[in-house]
């Protein structure tokens, strides 16, 4: 049966898919405790990581159990399925599709035999060197273990999952150990066999990964701090870039498999992580609002109102208006139980487009002068109609300031950004993007006003999308490597 995503069809609102973050990854190791709930809960507080399907795997110290399908957490999941999930060790998965097609097979966690048990993994990230890995896979294993990667099973974490599987090595900690030199690109790992939990972030730190402590013994890994709290877990610290963890009935063990070379995505300050989580020490509430002040500074203008697209846009909406001085408001309300919608829209309904997610409070905008503050211009569509739709309910002026530079580049390494021919500031100067979207002015705040609000250095962070400097070697197109590979091994 198609169950929802959480999104809008884009045959409704065509070009409205804003960027999207590849998954939430959950882990938790808890003798005696329910771990396929709390893996649950763990998942529904990385919701907005990945809206596409979603699952958990439970092992009892004797085999490992999964269960997922597509949808929402919510949807995928009640009371019978979690109580089918028993044991002491679960992982967790909510993903959205960058490499690999959104189908059940791809979903997450992907599960694989080994020398001694099995494996389930899941991943939030992109690898880029796939075409390597199988190679590596059929050098190792031969032609038939490139094999079991067909039925659909054609994502990056299907290769790692099946190279994982080598009967080299005594412990799935020591296959690993040997592995993930090779792995390239951003990942952060949860994976599991029969007795163990083990995580692990690549060495540049791209997408976040931390560890926490339950308060009656066990232990939790997971995107974002806020799926440790709602699990009641104690945030310790970040999985440290090249580190391997390994969390057993002995505790937690630490192992390093490459150099620490941090280069940590600037795009999780600006929209992807929640606002109640940290990175890096740095809380992104406080680095969205001093984007806003920032931006204040850099783009002044006279107005009356500064009013945010919700959700993504309000801390710097506010940021905005505590440095101007001008009065916020909120100036578009939003449904909150927007989800996607299988019927066929009509002509009309495509026309109406945006406002079945936003509208316009008329009484608050009417006659006022407008700025609106958004996190980022992807293909423009959102804004033209945002834009026009606060025109026609009698907005005087429309000033539209965006709390990130132009974006202009494609991520290789976990956003799906669209290509580079699709991305509204390729091609345009500022005054041409402006005339674009219809706004009275347009303002993008700086790369080194965003830098400055994560309280990173620049060599800490990777600004690829707005730069075209990338922090590992111009990748491969991985996308179109793992559909090519499944058409082959399903001929």
């Amino acid at each position: 049966m198609a169950r929802g995503d959480g999104r809008l069809n884009h045959d409704l609102m065509p070009g409205e898919k804003g960027p999207q973050d590849a998954c939430g990854v959950f882990g938790v190791y808890a003798p005696g405790e329910e771990v396929a709930k709390l893996t649950y809960f763990g998942l529904y507080a990385l919701q907005h990581r990945g809206q596409e399907s979603a699952g958990i795997a439970a092992s009892d110290g004797h085999k490992i159990l999964v269960f997922k399908d597509m949808g929402l957490v919510s949807q995928v999941f009640d009371e019978g399925a979690l109580e089918a999930l028993q044991g002491h060790i679960a992982v967790g998965h909510a993903r959205y599709s960058t490499t690999g097609a959104s189908t059940w097979a791809n979903a997450q966690p992907t599960l694989g035999p080994t020398a001694h048990g099995t494996v389930a993994l899941g991943h939030n990230g992109n690898l880029t060197n796939p075409q390597e890995l199988i190679d590596l896979l059929v050098a190792r294993e031969g032609m038939a273990k490139r094999l079991d990667l067909k039925g659909g099973k054609c994502t990056d974490t299907a290769i790692v999952t099946a190279l994982l599987g080598s009967d080299e090595y005594d412990t799935l900690a020591e296959t690993a150990l040997e592995l993930l030199p090779h792995v390239r690109g951003a990942f952060s790992f949860v994976f599991m066999d029969e007795h163990a939990l083990y995580a692990a972030r690549d060495p540049h730190g791209v997408r976040p990964l931390v560890l926490g402590e339950l308060p009656g013994g066990g232990w939790v890994v997971a995107s974002e701090i806020p799926a440790l709290d709602i699990v009641g877990a104690a945030f310790l610290r970040e999985v440290e870039p090249g580190e391997l963890l390994t969390i057993n009935d002995e505790g937690v063990h630490s192992e390093r498999f490459a150099k620490a070379e941090p280069h940590g995505c600037v795009f999780e300050y600006v929209y992807l992580a929640r606002p109640d989580t940290s990175i890096a020490g740095r809380s992104i509430q406080a680095a969205r609002l001093e984007m806003g002040r920032t931006l204040a500074r850099e783009h002044p203008v006279e107005a009356d109102l500064v009013i945010p697209v919700p959700e993504s846009g309000t801390p710097a909406a506010v940021g905005y208006a505590q440095e101007s001085g001008i009065p916020f408001a909120q100036g578009l309300t939003k449904n909150g139980y927007v989800g996607r919608t299988f019927i066929q829209p009509s002509q009309t309904l495509r026309q109406l487009g945006i406002r079945l997610k936003l509208n316009p409070l008329r009484e608050v905008i009417a006659g006022k002068r407008l700025i609106v503050v958004d996190d980022t211009i992807v293909r423009g569509n959102t804004q033209h109609a945002i834009i026009a739709m606060l025109r026609e309910a009698g907005a005087a002026e429309v000033h539209v300031r965006i709390s990130a530079p132009p974006v202009q580049w494609p991520c290789f390494y976990g956003i799906d950004f669209p290509t580079r021919e699709e991305l509204a500031s390729v091609g345009k100067t500022i005054e041409e993007l402006r005339q674009y979207i219809g706004a009275d002015t347009l303002g993008h705040i700086s790369l080194e006003g965003m830098v400055a609000a994560t309280q990173q250095a620049e060599e800490r962070l990777c600004t690829a999308c707005f730069t075209g400097q990338y922090p590992m070697d111009t990748p491969v197109n991985a996308r179109h490597l793992l559909l090519t590979q499944r058409a082959e091994v399903a001929g």
